[in-house]
């Protein structure tokens, strides 16, 4: 294509296709990024896209595990 826009050379989005916000951390479960992060992405430049990556992985311990269900109940016993 001869299409400039895809000629660009930009960080690929890191969508994992697991599109879900915690209600507490109002992060996406599946890449780490905020609601306005994703719905900036195409907006953003280079530089964003990169400062957003690099900070991505140290947002993971954020998102906590629920206490409840199966799990909680099998460790009380």
């Amino acid at each position: 294509m001869t299409d400039p826009i895809w000629k660009r050379d930009e960080i690929e989005s890191p969508c994992v296709r697991v599109c879900l916000i915690h209600p507490e951390a109002r992060l996406c479960v599946g890449c780490y990024r905020t609601t306005d992060e994703i719905a900036r992405w195409s907006r953003m430049t280079p530089e964003e896209r990169r400062t957003v990556m690099a900070d991505l992985p140290a947002r993971a311990p954020r998102l906590t595990r629920r206490r409840g269900g199966r799990a909680a109940r099998i460790a009380d016993t």
